[in-house]
């Protein structure tokens, strides 16, 4: 007998898929006996979508954050979100506090710890060398092995002040020292200009903020992809969106996804107040306006499972893989008139939005805000 059984959802390629659940993992993915029991069987009846658990690698949810904070599990498994990871709210003055917090949580969160010791608080964080701590930094990862997955550094004139670049080189010498941890570079106004901050980076290095429409963009003026962007994607250099509040342009993701430049990750660069004035409210949202410039259904759900569990180093998440871990997004899609607003308040026009209905974790079923709402099925 197994834990859980859903039958007959929806997968991104439309088929039909059964999932069997044992102790927290997947056991079975594809086509169940009619036989098969379990302690609690969901049958989907083919109206509902199933993909492995959404992963959100950009969001701020240190809750005792004065600034960008949020509740793991307003953004987490309230809204079909399985896995979030915090981008860089802490570094090593608290991010003992932010791990204690996260384990009241249903939604799983890691961490990327912020290079300085202040974490994101002060803004400027990066304008002062001696807040960055290699010793203070390599303690919090030994202190916190399976909760920090990655570096982070952001790379903006605001917070890097006066020392351009050199944050950048430091943060790549930290890495170097703590198992080449993936490290995620925010990008933002100028300087350090891109180019700088391109040539410095490697294979698994993330650039978040990919699609912000600042003079300091990926694009030329003449809408051609940088030449240092296309050397460090060809070093294996990944993109991520970041959306949040200032670092999303409908006008530079359409340009450069026409161009074959796909993002690696779709992320939501969410907390408290883009979730609830906009223009970000959700993963869910932020992924649906993928469709309008040109993305389909698997690449979304690729950027947000598997493409996300493999940048991030989590090997038993983001896929429908007999003994991964039994986390599972189930969702809608709703065919209506939307308009969809970037973070430069440009608007798009849109025919669908994704409507996350129900998650899983760790084999656990829980209904988000939209499936309690619809009453669509009992869990």
């Amino acid at each position: 007998m197994y834990d859980l059984i859903l039958r007959q959802a929806k997968d991104v390629n439309g088929g039909r898929v059964d999932i069997a659940v044992l102790d927290g993992k997947l056991a079975v993915v594809g086509q169940l006996d009619d036989s098969a029991t379990a302690r609690q069987v969901i049958d989907l009846q083919g109206k509902y979508w199933l993909s492995a658990g959404w992963i959100d690698s950009h969001v701020h949810c240190y809750s005792k954050s004065p600034i960008y904070h949020d509740e793991p599990d307003l953004i987490g498994v309230a809204s079909g979100v399985t896995t979030v990871i915090d981008a860089g709210s802490t570094g090593a003055n608290d991010v003992d506090d932010f791990y204690q917090l996260t384990r009241q949580a249903k939604t799983h969160v890691f961490a990327f710890l912020n290079i300085a010791r202040t974490g994101i608080v002060t803004q400027n964080e990066l304008a002062d060398m001696a807040q960055i701590d290699k010793v203070g930094v390599r303690q919090a990862i030994a202190s916190h092995p399976g909760f920090i997955v990655g570096l982070k550094a952001r790379m903006s004139s605001s917070v890097v002040g006066k020392n351009g670049i050199q944050p950048l080189v430091r943060a790549k010498e930290i890495q170097q020292e703590n198992d080449r941890l993936p490290l995620m570079v925010h990008i933002g106004n100028n300087p350090p200009n891109l180019d700088e901050i391109a040539d410095l980076l490697e294979s698994g290095d993330i650039i978040t903020h990919c699609f912000n429409g600042k003079p300091n963009r990926i694009l030329t003026p003449e809408g051609q992809l940088r030449d240092a962007i296309k050397r460090a994607l060809a070093r294996g250099v990944l993109l991520d969106v970041g959306h949040g509040s200032a670092s999303f342009s409908f006008a530079v993701a359409e340009v450069a996804i026409g161009q074959g430049i796909i993002p690696h990750t779709i992320s939501s660069d969410i907390y408290c107040r883009n979730r609830i004035n906009g223009p970000v409210h959700s993963l869910a949202t932020v992924m649906s306006k993928f469709f309008s410039v040109g993305l389909t259904l698997p690449q979304v759900i690729d950027c947000v499972t598997c493409h996300a569990a493999d940048a991030l180093r989590l090997p038993q998440k983001g896929r429908l893989e007999a003994g991964c871990d039994a986390d599972l997004t189930l969702f809608d899609i709703a065919h209506a008139p939307q308009v969809f607003v970037d973070s430069q308040g440009q608007s798009v026009k849109g025919d669908r939005i994704l409507v996350p209905l129900a998650t899983v974790v760790a084999g656990e079923p829980l209904l988000t805000d939209e499936g309690k709402s619809k009453n669509v099925f009992s869990l």
